[in-house]
């Protein structure tokens, strides 16, 4: 048996050469012709001496020639790299050099960072280019597919545990780390899915999420790829397009982060269009908050929300909250899927009562294989068969999962510990207000104290005063922020999470400036 994911598309290539497999921009792909790019995409990197083991680094926006890399390296036991495009010079730099990736796939609208890099990687030997006006110096991916269509190179035999991919996580810390995705892992991460949400050949999942992610690649694209359904391909995120395509291609399933659920919310015209073939929306990233879920429900009322909960390190989606308890369980991320187990523990690694907070820890065949080149972050993270996630959850009575926080994000005042998420859900329900983020800040009688950071929505106001006060109603008094600092956006990294760590940075310059009148912050009473 042969764990190669090109051999899956070569399955419906052989079996349903007709049926469509990608839909991009009025382009239409069958399985058929993605086979026959895929095959000739990867004789012309054979001729060219890529490997089995073998790194490609893959520098695109959302486009099927992402995912023919994809399958086209794979078909050569090597192993592919989505690297996030958002990155500046020097985190390429580094994850070019620390992958030791040989051939770079990219597109003019990159040409400035990877003609600026290039030359401080050693190890990389070509860029191919895609699309048109392909910079002078690049091979140019078209030319290379048209000049083998029609060639024939077999499918490597790959096995479980061999490297399929490797992943950059977004390094909130430090240094990101490449997680070692195996064959093994992307095929049990497929069943999981296909058995939960009975993906058929019918489905259509929507790809608006970026590609570089685990969630736009694998929530559930290469499922439905697995399944022999369509991808349908949006380049870029815009709240509009997105509804117009799932009207358009009768999309049946997507992941969408909290972000862009937030953005899709609030632009205009969102209630005219026939969005009735959704059958389940996948969410994931950040803890959604739940006026967002009840507004994602009333535009979709009969999609099924799967608030989940995973990570890269996992292929995504370990728990997904069913459909028959999205009111009931409202705010939890559901329990663990297919062949996954969960734990909650506390700092001994022993395991905690329902109720009670601690760290998640999972064990399944879908969990990583380890990171690149870096051993004690691998043992670290994969001690005594579990992999310690770094996040704080608890189970409730009925083993239903629901997150907390990170474990550097937990705030402790005055012995107290407070989840910033909590405070943050109670900030959100509050309709003016589009994000919020709480961190700690230092403080000389508790430690540390919360504050918040909050941006509004475009046309309204609110005052710090309001929105404490809704924190005093809800909360107990401890986990009321003690400063509301108004800003015009969160800070994100490139994946799009929060980076707390400027907030907390950042917290002492506001403070002095609302000292001197110039902050819309108030202190609490």
């Amino acid at each position: 048996m042969t764990f190669n994911f090109s051999s899956v598309i070569e399955h419906y290539a052989e079996r349903h050469p007709e049926r469509e497999a990608m839909i991009y921009e009025g382009r239409r792909l069958s399985y058929g012709q993605l086979q026959e790019r895929c095959e000739a995409l990867a004789c012309a990197l054979k001729e060219r001496g890529l490997e089995a083991g073998d790194i490609v680094a893959i520098l695109l926006k959302n486009c099927p020639e992402f995912l023919e890399t994809i399958i086209a390296v794979n078909r050569l036991g090597a192993v592919a790299l989505p690297v996030n495009w958002r990155l500046v010079g020097e985190e390429l730099v580094y994850i070019l050099n620390h992958s030791e990736a040989k051939l770079l796939v990219s597109e003019r609208e990159f040409a400035p960072v990877v003609e600026a890099v290039r030359g401080r990687c050693p190890g990389l030997h070509s860029v191919l280019g895609v699309g048109e006006d392909v910079p002078a110096g690049w091979l140019v991916y078209d030319e290379l597919v048209a000049a083998h269509r029609g060639r024939h190179v077999p499918a490597v035999e790959v096995g479980s545990d061999d490297l399929h991919r490797l992943m950059y996580t977004s390094g909130t810390t430090a240094y990101p780390k490449g997680v070692m995705i195996s064959y093994g892992n992307l095929y049990w991460k497929n069943i999981a899915q296909i058995t939960l949400f009975g993906i058929t050949a019918a489905d259509r999942t929507l790809i608006v999420g970026p590609l570089y992610h685990v969630g736009g690649l694998d929530l559930p694209a290469t499922s439905v790829l697995y399944a022999g359904g369509s991808v349908v391909i949006l380049r870029k995120f815009e709240p509009l397009a997105l509804l117009e395509a799932v009207q358009r291609e009768r999309v049946t399933n997507m992941w969408l982060p909290p972000s862009m659920i937030n953005m899709l919310l609030q632009a205009e015209g969102i209630w005219n269009y026939d969005l009735s073939s959704v059958r389940f929306i996948i969410d994931g990233g950040e803890k959604m908050p739940i006026p967002l879920i009840e507004k994602l429900l009333s535009l979709f009322p009969q999609a099924w929300f799967a608030d989940a909960y995973g990570l890269t390190e996992t292929v995504s989606g370990d728990t997904y909250l069913d459909k028959a308890k999205t009111i009931e369980k409202i705010g939890s991320v559901g329990k663990p899927c297919l062949h996954l187990e969960l734990r909650i523990v506390d700092e001994n690694d022993q395991p905690l009562p329902p109720r009670q907070p601690g760290e998640i820890v999972l064990r399944g065949p879908k969990v990583f294989k380890g990171y690149w080149k870096d051993p004690e972050a691998t043992a670290a993270a994969l001690r005594n068969g579990w992999f310690h996630t770094g996040d704080i959850g608890y189970l409730d009575e009925e083993g239903y999962l629901y997150i907390v926080d990170r474990k550097k994000d937990m705030i402790i005042s005055g012995g107290e510990n407070i989840a910033s998420l909590e405070v943050e859900r109670v900030l959100y329900e509050d309709p003016r207000v589009l994000e919020a983020a709480v961190v700690g800040m230092p403080h000389p009688r508790w430690g540390e104290v919360p504050v918040a950071y909050v941006v509004v929505k475009p046309g309204q106001t609110v005052t710090a005063e309001e929105l404490r006060a809704a924190c005093q109603a809800k909360l107990a008094r401890f986990k009321v922020p003690h400063h509301i600092f108004f800003i015009e956006a969160l800070p994100r990294n490139p994946s799009g999470k929060v980076l707390k760590r400027e907030l907390r940075l950042r917290v002492a310059e506001d403070l002095a400036a609302s000292a001197k009148g110039a902050s819309s912050s108030q202190p609490a009473s």
